[in-house]
């Protein structure tokens, strides 16, 4: 089988030949069909995400298969639902850029018939980031006014999304005429440039924001904590932009607000129920049709490097997915 790896995090990953593993105790062994890239897997290749898998290893954070076998200590209620046959998205931490790979059987999400896997391999990162964050974390309410920098690449189109579905009004912001029609054609209410000078006074014009959702940082979001009503909440996703946001304290206090750091991944740890009840939510979603991943890029899996490239350079919109089988 085919598989990057990361040998060291000062050199590229390099594409092998391996054999095919056995799944251990716990695991399911996939054939995988397509995975998704996400702005993770360039800082984890570097060792600067929070998540730090030993070396060497194979990265790819989401992706989707199908299952081919079960590993020992795998029966009971799960097992009789993720069945050799079965067709799986999986947030598997790393392991997705293979031709196969051993997972966590309580890790596997079944996908519907009508999914596709290169949807199902770009669905549980960036729409369970958003649902979880603005349902669970920000409490978006319907009328509220919500504030999604980043708005058309892979998670900040998905806040679109689904806080327009939540009944908010959404203000996107994103680079370029472009990525704004993106993030318009996925619902966005109004539209401004990240790059314009005055980005506090637009928002500001248009009423102030109660939630941002924010995976860049940097400039965007001081202009967002400027515009932010009372009472109003923050949201960090990510720091895409390069530039971790330093909050002033002082604006903090006076206007009540809430600065809310949030990482999706971690709650398979300490509370999965919520990842299980909100992805529940979203799969009936998707399954009406009110949500469709929207891919600007299909790559074969050698092409990873030209894959990564699109992220760093910010040229994607959406998701970039690799397809394996």
């Amino acid at each position: 089988m085919r598989a990057w790896q990361i040998d060291s995090l000062s050199t590229p990953a390099r594409l092998i030949t391996q054999a095919t593993p056995a799944p251990g105790p716990g695991q399911a062994l996939l054939r995988i069909h397509a995975c998704a890239l996400n702005f993770a897997d360039l800082l984890m290749a570097e060792g600067k995400y929070q998540s730090k898998p030993p070396l060497p290893f194979t990265p790819g954070l989401e992706l989707a298969g199908e299952v081919v076998a079960l590993g020992p200590d795998t029966t009971g209620a799960t097992s009789s639902i993720i069945a050799p046959g079965t067709r799986v998205a999986c947030y598997a931490g790393h392991g997705g850029l293979a031709d196969y790979g051993c997972f966590p059987i309580d890790r596997l999400i079944p996908i519907p018939d009508s999914m596709p896997y290169a949807h199902a391999s770009a669905f549980l990162i960036a729409y369970g980031t958003s649902h979880l964050a603005l349902w669970h974390k920000a409490r978006l309410q319907e009328g509220e006014t919500l504030l999604v920098t980043g708005a058309a690449g892979g998670v900040g189109l998905t806040a679109v999304e689904v806080g327009k579905r939540m009944g908010a009004r959404v203000i996107a912001t994103a680079r370029g005429a472009d990525k704004l029609a993106v993030a318009r054609a996925a619902g966005a209410d109004h539209l401004i440039d990240s790059d314009a000078p005055d980005l506090k006074d637009q928002l500001k014009a248009l009423g102030g924001v109660d939630v941002t959702y924010d995976a860049v940082g940097g400039a965007g979001f001081d202009a967002a904590l400027r515009a932010t009503r009372p009472d109003g909440r923050i949201l960090c996703i990510g720091f895409a932009g390069g530039e971790v946001p330093k909050p002033a304290a002082n604006i903090l206090l006076v206007k009540n607000i809430a600065v809310i750091g949030f990482w999706w991944g971690a709650y398979f740890d300490f509370a999965p129920h919520l990842v299980t009840q909100s992805l529940s939510t979203l799969m009936g979603w998707y399954a009406t049709g009110g949500l469709r991943p929207h891919i600007s890029h299909h790559l074969p899996l050698e092409a990873l490097p030209e894959g990564l490239a699109l992220l760093q350079d910010r040229k994607a919109t959406g998701k970039v997915v690799m397809q394996i089988g």
